[in-house]
Order: structure tokens, then sequence, then C-alpha cells
């Protein structure tokens, strides 16, 4: 049997890893239009199965339809089937499936899986893949264990049913639940279990399966790698100074009725979420406008390189913090932890950072040209879209077809990358040898 990868020979890595998600998108959004998929026996709409199939593959969450009551099991086996490969990566889910024929990986396909890891090197991605997926099965069984024991407990049967699922959908930074009534996770505000149990999953699965194993592998965190050390500092310091923000700004609001280690609870589950998790345990359309612009800038932000979230990333955000901090104390090099961040990773952040800005805004744009909603609402719904968060106020149950399509193309940017995908849209130029002279302009 011919590998499933080399199907991909003759086009870039970008392109490649594009295909993949786009392939996963069309077989998920056949299947979700079978009879057989929903709860009344009809065939869900192309553009609706369409929008689910991509939200599920990008790991999103957003929905049109509640998962919990309109699909039947069959339905909800798909989307989480979706999720898991999303999540993991098809180029990751093809060379397993390749090393289990029997198949050799070759060089090429070994590149474009390097892509796909985000590896800076192409040696040991074959060996990296088997790593993430028993990884992957681990961390799932054991908090899915925890889940279906404490859901047995509440739902009976279901619930160990319920339990995996979930784990799955969390670990996976998916946010879809089976709770029904677009509610999430709100009747469990005050659930300790489900409360950190899932943001555990939810942090593990962020974080990025490199800082993963070394942290496993590494008993001191001073010899752990830079990228490692700056993606747990700034996924601590985000979770901290978010759980504090977010206790102060909804303390009188949808805090009010909780006890003080609820609201806490409370708290840290809503600063843990928006890393591009969709799962959420406060009402959002009664949260305040201010914690409402809050929660958009920690979406925008989102998980680690790596991972199974989205956004621009962690370690973008830090280098290009960094990078202002370095300029405005007249540094020519930027160091951080004794170390010295190259030219090219400076560069890379910054344009990471303005194609992201300039995909929102103009995605923003579009659907607030064919919505009557408030712009903050669509802002909110537009980069959660992006940043392949799932948080929703309820607008995309209720969005016109021409939205639908914006909030889809903009979900399969966000998961694939927005560099990826602009990359995967360019025609590649050869190298020009010829080099011009030099010239100053004004900055600012």
């Amino acid at each position: 049997m011919e590998s499933f990868l080399q199907k991909y020979r003759g086009v870039s890595p970008y392109q490649a890893i594009s295909l993949t998600f786009v392939a996963l998108i069309a077989f998920g959004t056949l299947l979700l239009m079978l009879p057989i998929a929903s709860q009344n026996g009809s065939s869900l709409s192309f553009l609706d199965a369409l929008f689910t199939a991509t939200s599920a593959s990008c790991v999103t969450g957003l929905v049109v339809v509640d998962t919990g009551t309109y699909f039947t099991t069959f339905g909800q086996m798909v989307i989480i089937m979706l999720i898991q490969f999303g999540g993991l990566g098809l180029m990751t889910i093809a060379t397993l499936f390749s090393i289990a024929i029997g198949k050799k990986i070759d060089l090429q396909e070994r590149l474009r899986i390097q892509e796909s890891l985000n590896e800076s090197e192409v040696t040991g991605v074959v060996k990296k893949c088997l790593k993430i997926m028993r990884l992957t099965i681990c961390i799932e069984f054991i908090f899915g264990t925890i889940l279906a024991v404490h859901f047995y407990g509440i739902l009976g049967l279901k619930g160990i049913y319920f339990g995996y699922w979930h784990a799955i959908s969390a670990f996976c930074n998916a946010g879809f639940d089976l709770f029904g009534n677009f509610d999430s996770l709100v009747n469990f505000v005050q659930d300790g279990t489900v409360n950190i149990v899932i943001t555990s999953l939810i942090i593990l699965g962020s974080m990025g399966f490199p800082v993963i194993e070394e942290l496993v592998h590494t008993p001191k965190l001073s010899k752990l790698s830079l990228n490692a050390k700056i993606s747990l500092l700034a996924t601590a310091g985000l979770i901290i100074v978010g759980t504090g923000v977010f206790y102060f700004l909804e303390n009188g609001n949808t805090l009010a009725n909780l006890d003080s280690g609820s609201k806490l609870l409370a708290s840290y589950f809503q600063a843990v979420t928006p890393r591009t998790a969709g799962f959420n345990t406060l009402p959002l359309d009664k949260l305040r406008p201010v914690s409402m612009l809050f929660v958009i800038v920690l979406m925008f932000i989102g998980a680690s390189p790596a991972s199974t979230g989205g956004g621009i990333k962690t370690t973008t955000f830090a280098v290009t913090v960094l990078t202002v901090r370095s300029l405005l104390q007249d540094k020519r090099e930027i160091v951080v932890f004794n170390r010295q961040l190259d030219n090219s990773y400076v560069s890379r952040s910054f344009v990471i950072v303005s194609l992201a800005v300039a995909w929102v805004i103009a995605a923003t744009l579009l659907v607030a040209a064919f919505e009557p909603d408030e712009l903050a609402v669509i802002l909110f719904e537009v980069v959660s879209a992006f940043a392949t968060v799932g948080l929703s106020t309820g607008l995309s149950q209720h969005l016109c077809a021409a939205s639908k399509v914006v909030l889809i193309i903009t979900m399969y940017a966000g998961r694939v990358g927005i560099l990826t995908f602009a990359m995967a849209l360019t025609k590649k130029y050869a190298v020009n040898s010829i080099r011009y002279p030099k010239e100053k302009i004004m900055i600012g």
C-alpha cells in the first residue's frame, strides 16, 4: 500500500500541512451530513456540517448546533475523532500509519513532518511522532479515568463515556462538550474535580509536546531549554495574572453568588480556558465588557508552539515583548535567561503578530458587514475562531451563511498557523544574488 505521505510529493511542507487539514475537514463534513449522525434522522446542511467539521478538526469548539442534543453517538464519535486527529495533526497520524504498515519514511516526508511538529531539526522526527502518541494516550487515559469515575457517580454508565470523551476534548484544547443547551461546564462551576482535571488537561495540551517531554526527562528546571523556560514562564504568568484579573473584575458580577473558594476556582478556570480551550464555567454573555476584552487578549496570545492549541503562541508573545523592551532600552541584543535570541526569531515573531492582527481586523470587518451585532461581540467570536479557542457568547448559532464562511476560513488559518497558511499560498521565489545599496528612512 502506498504511504499516505507520498501523495504530497511535489508540494512544499507548508502546502502539505494545509492539505492534510483540508482532507480531514472534507472527510468529517461528509460523515456529519449522514442521517445517522443526527438525532432526528435528517441530514445536517452542508454549511453547518462544514462549520462543525472545521471547528472539530481545527480543535476550536465553536458550534452552530448543540453537540450534546443534536448529534447521535455516531455523530459525537465522528466529532471526537476529528478532534483527536486535528489535535495530534494528520501528518503525525499518517506517519504512525506508515510505520504500522511497514513503510519507510523518506527525507521529503521527514521534512514535512518536521514542519508540522515545528521542530528545528529533521533528525528524530519519526521517533518524536511515536512519543507524542504514547504521551497523548497516557494523559488522556489517566485523566479520562478520573473524569469517568466522577461522572459515573452523577450520570451513571453514561458518565464513563462522558469522562473519556471530555478528556480528549480538553487535552486537544477543543472545548466541545456533551452537556447540552450550549451551557458548556457552567453547571460544574463549584465542582472541584471537574475544574482541576479539565484545567490540568488544558494546560498540558497547551504547553506543547516538546516542553512536556523535557519536563519528564529533565530533573532540574535550570537545565531546561530556552524554549521550555519561556513557554512555562509565559504560561504560568498568564494564568496567575488572569486569575487575579478575573477575580477583581467579576467579583461583583458573575462571581457574586459564589463563596470565596468557588470564586477563586472559577477565576482560575476562566484564566486557563482562553488559552485556546473553549470550555467555560461562567456565562460568557454576562461578562463585563472589560472582562470580555481581557479574554480576547488571552485568546489572541494562545498556547505554546507544537501544542494542540492556537493563537500567536506564548513564545511569539514573549519574544515580541522582549524585543520592545530591548528597543526601549536601546539594546542591540535580546537576552533572556543568559541566552541571546537570533534575529530570525524576532523577525518571525513580528511577522506572525502582524499577519494575525491584519487577519482578525479583516475578518471582523467582514462579519460586521453581514451581522447587526455589536462590534465587541463580533470581535470576540472572530478572535475565538482565529485562536481556535471556541469560547462564544452565542453568536455562532445565529450567523448568516457568509459570516459562517468567514469563520470557517479563519478557524482553518488559525489551526494550520497564520504563517504556514500565508506561505502555503505564496509562490516561492529563487534567491536573488543581486545586492542593492542601503538607504535610511524615518521610523516612528
